[in-house]
C-alpha cells in the first residue's frame, strides 16, 4: 500500500486533492497533515473522513522535530505538499507567519524525506504544489512558462519562490526526487471567503459592497479547483522528475469583467432586477504590489501528459455560485467562527 502524506489537506485545494486521491486510488494510505489554521476545515472532508484508506494528523509543518517524528512512525512514500499561507493581503500585514510557514515549513518537510528516505528513492516523491505569483507581473502580452525567471512582488510570493528554489536545491544537492507545479488563479467549492470569488458571492447574498482594487484592470487566469486536482494527480503519477509543469485554464479575465460575470449571475439565481449586484461596487484604493497580469502556458502539460481543463469559466462559476448558494450553512459556520 502506498503512503501519502498531503500537506494542508483541509484547506481549499488540499481537500479536493485529498478527495480525489482516497476515491480513486482505495489502494493508497492518505494522510492528511492540517495545523487547522482560520483556512482549515474538516467539513471540507466530511465526506471521506470515515474512509479506511483515509486519516487526518493534527500538527504543524513548522514543527521540524514533529515533521521528522511523523516520517519515521508512517513511513511515508510519497509527499504532496499544499499547506501554506496564501493570501497576499495577510503577507503584507504579517510576513513573518509567511517565511515561516512557507519557507521553514517546506525546508522541514524536505530535510524529513531527505534523513528518512536516507538515499532509498525508488518509488518516493516529493511533490511541491505552488503558484504563478513566483513569475511577477505581465504586462498585456505574454505568458508565463516553466523557465520564465522568478520575479516576486509581494511576501507571500516572494515566499513561494524561496520554497521552490529550495525543492529545487534538495533535488539537485541530494538527489530528492522532486516535482513542482505552478498553477493559475483557483476558484469553486470549498474556498475560504477572504478571497474574491467566495467574498463576493456572500456580499452579494447579504446585500454587502464590493470592495475592487483600483480599477479592477489586474488580469487573471482562473481555473476550477477540481481541475487543477485532477492535474495534480496526472503530474503525481506522471511527471518526471525533477521536472516543473504550469497548471492555468487559459481563461484570463480582468477583475471588474469576472465581478460583473459574478454580479449577473448571482442576481438571475436569487432572482433579482438585472443590475442590482453591480449597485454593489466599490472602487478601493490598489493595494501595494499589486501584479498587473498573470497568464500561464501549460502546453507542456498539455502535450507531455494529456492534461486539459475540463470547463470553461462561465460553466465553471455557475457551479461554484450553486454550490455556496446550497452550502449557505458551510458559509455562515466558517464566517461566524473567523470573524
Amino acid at each position: 500500500m502506498k503512503k501519502i502524506l498531503i500537506t494542508g489537506a483541509a484547506g481549499f485545494i488540499g481537500s479536493h486533492v485529498a478527495r480525489l486521491f482516497v476515491k480513486k486510488y482505495p489502494d493508497y494510505q492518505i494522510y492528511n497533515l492540517d495545523k487547522l489554521t482560520y483556512a482549515g476545515n474538516l467539513e471540507n472532508l466530511i465526506d471521506i473522513h470515515n474512509e479506511p484508506n483515509y486519516k487526518f494528523i493534527l500538527g504543524d509543518i513548522v514543527d521540524g522535530d514533529f515533521i521528522i517524528n511523523l516520517f519515521k512512525e508512517y513511513q511515508f512514500d510519497g509527499v504532496i505538499h499544499l499547506a501554506a499561507e496564501s493570501h497576499v493581503d495577510r503577507s503584507i500585514e504579517n510576513p513573518m507567519e509567511f517565511i515561516m510557514t512557507n519557507i521553514i515549513g517546506t525546508v522541514n518537510l524536505l530535510n524529513a524525506a531527505r534523513h528518512i528516505w536516507e538515499g532509498k528513492y525508488n518509488d518516493k516523491l516529493f511533490y511541491h504544489v505552488s503558484t504563478d505569483e513566483v513569475y511577477g507581473s505581465l504586462g498585456k502580452e505574454g505568458f508565463f512558462y516553466e523557465d520564465t525567471a522568478y520575479d516576486p512582488h509581494s511576501p507571500y510570493s516572494a515566499s513561494k519562490a524561496s520554497s521552490d528554489h529550495l525543492v529545487r536545491a534538495y533535488h539537485d544537492t541530494y538527489g530528492l526526487p522532486i516535482i513542482i507545479s505552478n498553477c493559475s488563479n483557483n476558484y469553486g467549492p470549498n474556498q475560504f471567503p477572504e478571497k474574491l470569488i467566495p467574498l463576493f458571492i456572500n456580499n452579494i447574498r447579504n446585500n454587502k459592497l464590493l470592495p475592487v482594487y483600483g480599477k479592477g484592470e489586474n488580469v487573471r487566469d482562473w481555473l476550477y479547483v477540481i481541475d487543477h486536482a485532477s492535474a495534480i494527480d496526472v503530474i503525481y503519477h506522471n511527471g518526471n522528475i525533477g521536472e516543473t509543469f504550469n497548471i492555468g485554464g487559459h481563461n484570463e479575465w480582468t477583475n471588474i469583467d469576472l465581478i460583473k460575470v459574478v454580479c449577473k449571475v448571482m442576481d438571475d439565481k436569487l432572482s433579482r432586477e438585472p443590475g442590482t449586484s453591480e449597485k454593489l461596487i466599490t472602487y478601493v484604493t490598489d493595494r501595494a504590489g499589486h501584479d498587473l497580469r498573470y497568464a500561464i502556458d501549460s502546453t507542456k502539460l498539455q502535450n507531455e501528459l494529456g492534461w486539459k481543463p475540463s470547463l470553461q469559466f462561465e460553466e465553471g462559476i455557475e457551479l461554484t455560485i450553486d454550490w455556496y448558494l446550497n452550502n449557505q450553512q458551510w458559509l455562515d459556520n466558517l464566517t461566524k467562527a473567523r470573524y
